[in-house]
């Protein structure tokens, strides 16, 4: 009651809402519609005719002229002909006669005289023809001022209207510099995010075991520092998220917003960079002047080597370019000479390589937060959080298809799950099986299957016979990845599709490179098998086995005349230094080792397949029956997948 009788004192109505009127592109619109429409309303309706002071003589003795204004000031006449005699002048409007008066005018000079002219003129006239003639001296007062300021004020609006939509995209937003036009755009982007729009958690997190508990630690710290300052220990300053793309970098910091009781900061880095000298060394700094007003606080910079980059690489730019002022100012502000107690940064990144190094030393990033693709038991995991609002088939075994998916990211993962539930509701299905999941992967991986595509029979047997090929090649060799299906229905760019399963090894050795190019080289044998010449289908093939060889030669070592040596820049360090590490001797010897290596394969996997032709063919014959087959059909062929002794006693153990 004290409350609404101090709002009725002050005379405002707490029901009442305070209406707030913007200038917007509207209002100028609605402005320069306004102006028209007055010029037009002011404008007379006629379209009088001009004539010469001749001619007004003339018509003026004829005695048709009903009035005459003359203005003074403006030496300008206007006549009114008489309505009944309008007829005798229609040749001189050319038949655009005016609908209202008058109907002509003239024009004189500054020594005309008015009062001597027409009356001489109106004594010549009888009295009942004599002429009405008005004179007088036009006054339009600030009339005449606002047709000179119309203009400029118009352009004036439109300038103000620019520039203020200018600032709002360059600097206005959330964090931003708001309705201060031009002037705010050296003001951050930075959103400050809030836990009631921020709904992820450590629990969304699958996976990601190492770093889930490196960044934990981080928010550990913020919400418990005594634990840690009792024993001398500082907070880290930043850590470096690094990681291929889909792996979830992102979706950890979103958790950290969601867990963290501080405020968070988010920005992405191609945020700092404008095409105005100084914006993002200004916009750097007051990012950091509202973090340390909120400190303790987390700041989250996406994409950091959109600014990162490393200085002297930038090429076509001088050492004043933009980027490198934005990246020596963010340098000052995390480890400068005026620290920021308090203020985490969290950066993330699939491009560490080429960071500068003075970006990524301790002090400014204390820890490298590697976020790799997920094994085989975090997929699982992940698989399980993509499924949770998906009506997924009682039998649907998750682990199983997460052997299927190796190489897979979270995001792909995610893909997968989506597909899946839209290829059953293409089906009419009420739940979502295995086969939905495995098409869902065909699809993500191969490609849409092109129903329409026509192709001949003697192509249809070549492709058969080249993917027959490779899954021989693939099933025989002991160190090559197990075959999983192979396909005849066409899919994207390819004809024919064969799935392997790879393997989880980290290490590879020589023996399964070697054994993974004869599976690649097992469609071009295949051809030469059957048709006696070569065909242009395994240029993807050739093209991914060549890349292994020069690897091999290369990066290595595996070659006994080129030696121990790896060429490998794996710093970046080189930049964009055209010139190679070795000789023009060491390239032509490498190239003939490489050669030469391709060669021993080629002849490899000929010799297999015909030592293997009968299953080959078999093989290729049931393809061109069934046009997809599965690891069993070929398992029924060629017997048991071969593998390595060792791995054989490990498949038995994880059966057990």
């Amino acid at each position: 009651m004290d409350q609404n009788n101090a709002n009725n004192s002050n005379g405002k109505d707490p029901k009442k809402k305070v209406v707030r009127i913007r200038f917007n592109l509207s209002w100028f619109y609605i402005l320069l519609i306004a102006g028209i429409a007055w010029m037009l309303y002011s404008m007379d309706g006629s379209n009088p005719q001009k004539i010469e002071w001749a001619q007004v003589q003339t018509i003026f003795r004829s005695g048709d002229v009903k009035e005459i204004h003359f203005v003074r000031n403006n030496f300008k006449g206007t006549i009114t002909i008489k309505p009944d005699r309008m007829s005798k002048y229609t040749d001189l409007f050319a038949g655009n006669v005016p609908k209202s008066s008058p109907q002509f005018y003239f024009l004189v000079s500054d020594k005309f005289d008015a009062e001597k002219e027409f009356g001489e003129l109106n004594s010549e006239l009888p009295a009942i023809d004599q002429v009405k003639v008005v004179m007088e001296n036009e006054s339009r007062g600030w009339m005449e001022v606002l047709e000179w300021l119309i203009f400029p004020i118009l352009l004036i609006l439109m300038y103000i209207w620019m520039f203020r939509g200018i600032g709002r995209n360059m600097g206005a937003g959330p964090g931003g510099g708001g309705p201060g036009g031009i002037f705010s755009v050296g003001k951050s982007t930075g959103k400050l995010a809030d836990k009631t729009n921020v709904s992820v958690s450590f629990k969304d997190v699958a996976g990601l075991y190492g770093a889930k508990e490196e960044v934990m630690e981080i928010v550990d710290f913020l919400k418990a520092p005594q634990k840690y300052t009792k024993l001398g220990a500082k907070i880290p300053k930043g850590a470096l998220l690094v990681g291929p793309p889909g792996t979830g970098k992102t979706l950890l910091a979103k958790a950290v917003a969601g867990e963290a009781n501080v405020p968070f900061f988010s920005i992405s880095g191609s945020d700092f960079v404008e095409m105005f000298v100084g914006v993002g060394a200004s916009r750097v700094r007051d990012l950091f002047r509202q973090a340390k007003e909120k400190a303790p606080c987390i700041v989250f910079i996406d994409e950091i080597d959109a600014v990162g980059r490393a200085r002297g690489k930038n090429v076509g730019f001088s050492s004043n370019d933009e980027r490198e002022n934005t990246l020596n100012q963010l340098l000052t502000e995390m480890d400068g000479f005026d620290t920021n107690s308090g203020v985490i940064i969290l950066a993330a990144t699939n491009r560490a390589d080429i960071l500068d190094k003075a970006l990524m030393r301790a002090g400014r990033f204390d820890r490298q937060i590697h976020v790799d693709l997920p094994d085989l038991d975090e997929r699982v995991d992940i698989f399980k959080v993509h499924m949770r609002g998906l009506a997924i088939s009682p039998d649907f075994d998750v682990r199983t298809m997460a052997k299927h998916t190796p190489g897979f990211s979270g995001a792909d993962i995610a893909n997968v799950c989506n597909e899946a539930a839209l290829t059953a509701a293409r089906r009419n299905k009420q739940v979502i099986d295995n086969q939905d999941f495995l098409d869902a992967v065909d699809r993500i991986v191969g490609g849409v299957e092109r129903k329409g595509s026509v192709m001949s029979m003697s192509e249809k047997r070549t492709t058969a016979y080249h993917e027959a090929g490779h899954a021989v090649a693939g099933w025989l060799l002991p160190y090559a990845d197990p075959v999983f299906k192979v396909s005849l229905i066409p899919r994207g760019q390819a004809l024919g599709v064969t799935w392997s399963l790879p393997s989880e090894r980290k290490i590879l050795g020589k023996s399964y490179l070697i054994d993974e190019m004869c599976s690649l080289m097992g469609g071009r044998a295949a051809e030469e098998i059957i048709n006696g010449e070569p065909g242009t289908g395994a240029q993807n093939d050739l093209e991914r086995l060549t890349k292994m060889a020069y690897a091999m030669i290369q990066y290595y070592g595996m070659s006994e005349k080129v030696g121990e040596l790896s060429f490998y820049d794996s710093t970046g360090s080189r930049g964009y230094d055209l010139t190679k590490p070795y000789s023009e001797k060491t390239a032509e010897l490498m190239d003939e080792e490489v050669k030469a290596l391709v060669k021993d394969i080629h002849d490899k996997t000929v010799k297999l397949l015909l030592d293997h032709r009968d299953g080959f063919e078999r093989i290729a014959l049931l393809l061109l029956e069934k046009e997809v087959i599965l690891s069993d059909d070929i398992e029924k062929i060629l017997g048991p997948k071969v593998r390595p002794a060792g791995e054989e006693v490990e498949q038995k153990q994880e059966g057990e």
